[in-house]
């Protein structure tokens, strides 16, 4: 099997053990429902987080599968998989009533739970603003990739919903808090996340970029316009000018920093961000997680998901094979490959797979992989 077939069969492998089973060989996804126990491994069977990477990667097999029927069915799994996580993460913990603020028709004003199994406590549910900015993203990708408007419209209606709960101000400068209860009324965790007003930035922009397209493309469809998200995105700006960004060296911190990194590579802060982020990767992460790994006993110093997520953000960054660090990235990919069905921490078995499949091939998490250029509005 050529190197990039087996990318493509580990990816949907990966997918089927969290998802599946799901239909592969017919366009009709109706007897498909995601699975619950464990599912994405949350409250319910949905984790925000990981279902998020679950939407993404099924866009990535609708462009990456040749079959004939294949785009059709996995958007189809795309979407169905977001319409249950609203259903799910959108409502109460009982499922009795949508979250406040949200209605039937503005389902996501009230907001979306992580999806933590407890309610409360120190890992109890509420709301994370980057967890909350990944399902935007994962959103915005879906609207691209069926020509839907209705999913980027979605997401900045969650986009605006959010982000005044998450602003405050620490001595007279502007900041943010990185955990708020789930009905957005208290903040849980008042310290700031290291990329938090950068994903805010990135996310909300690309939220308006692709309204704004979707606008050009049905000038006169009788729909009402998205409402501007230039507020929102001036407060990201302001937050980052007085709030330098450091790298911990934390696998995830990497990875995810070179991944929002790659969608403006020119400006400043980019710039910064990445030369830091690919420096620790070339120097500190790359060398030693290409050591052997052991999962047999719990609590082992190597997790998983972390070290995907530098893998993602690395390809997303390099996306050229023949470089070092891309194929460093994918000699840490090789190494954990046959391994993850034996990692002693089964909680973390769908974030693993997920976040596998999305390091294997980064496909709609890439700049430029998917485009209303490429599809017609409301093809699917």
């Amino acid at each position: 099997m050529d190197p990039k077939a087996k990318k493509l069969a580990l990816f949907e492998e990966a997918m089927q053990k969290v998802y599946g089973p799901y239909p592969t060989d017919t366009p009709d996804s109706a007897s498909w429902q995601p699975p619950t126990n464990p599912g994405a491994g949350g409250h319910r069977g949905r984790y925000l987080w990981t279902d998020a990477f679950g939407v993404i990667n099924f866009i990535t097999l609708a462009r990456e599968k040749d079959e004939t029927h294949s785009q059709q069915l996995y958007l189809e799994l795309a979407k169905k998989l977001a319409d249950t996580v609203h259903s799910v993460l959108g409502r109460t913990r009982d499922g009795s009533s949508r979250l406040p603020g949200a209605t039937d028709e503005e389902p996501l004003k009230g907001g979306l739970r992580i999806g933590k199994l407890d309610a409360d406590g120190p890992d109890g549910d509420g709301q994370y603003h980057h967890y909350l900015t990944l399902w935007m993203f994962a959103l915005n990708r879906l609207s691209l990739a069926t020509g839907e408007a209705r999913w980027n419209a979605l997401a900045v209606q969650l986009a605006k919903a959010i982000h005044p709960h998450f602003m405050t101000k620490r001595g007279g400068q502007e900041s943010m808090v990185w955990k708020i209860s789930m009905d957005m009324s208290r903040v849980l965790v008042n310290s700031r996340g290291n990329l938090d007003d950068v994903d805010g930035l990135v996310v909300y922009q690309l939220l308006q970029e692709t309204a704004e397209q979707f606008d050009k493309k049905s000038p006169n469809d009788g729909s009402a316009s998205t409402p501007s998200l230039d507020t929102e995105i001036e407060h990201y700006r302001r937050i980052m000018a007085t709030h330098p960004k450091s790298l911990s060296g934390d696998p995830l911190d990497l990875g995810m920093s070179l991944w929002i990194s790659h969608f403006d590579r020119e400006a400043e802060w980019s710039r910064d961000l990445a030369k830091a982020g690919l420096m620790i990767a070339r120097d500190r992460f790359l060398p030693a997680a290409q050591s052997p790994i052991s999962t047999g006993r719990k609590g082992h110093y190597r997790l998983a998901f972390r070290e995907f997520g530098a893998c993602l953000g690395i390809k997303c960054y390099v996306d050229d094979s023949e470089n070092p660090l891309y194929a460093g990235a994918d000699a840490v990919l090789d190494a954990w490959e046959g391994k993850l069905l034996g990692a002693a921490d089964e909680d973390l078995r769908p974030i693993n797979l997920t976040m596998y499949a999305a390091a294997l091939i980064p496909g709609a998490f890439r700049n430029g992989y998917i485009s209303l250029e490429t599809v017609e509005i409301g093809d699917y």
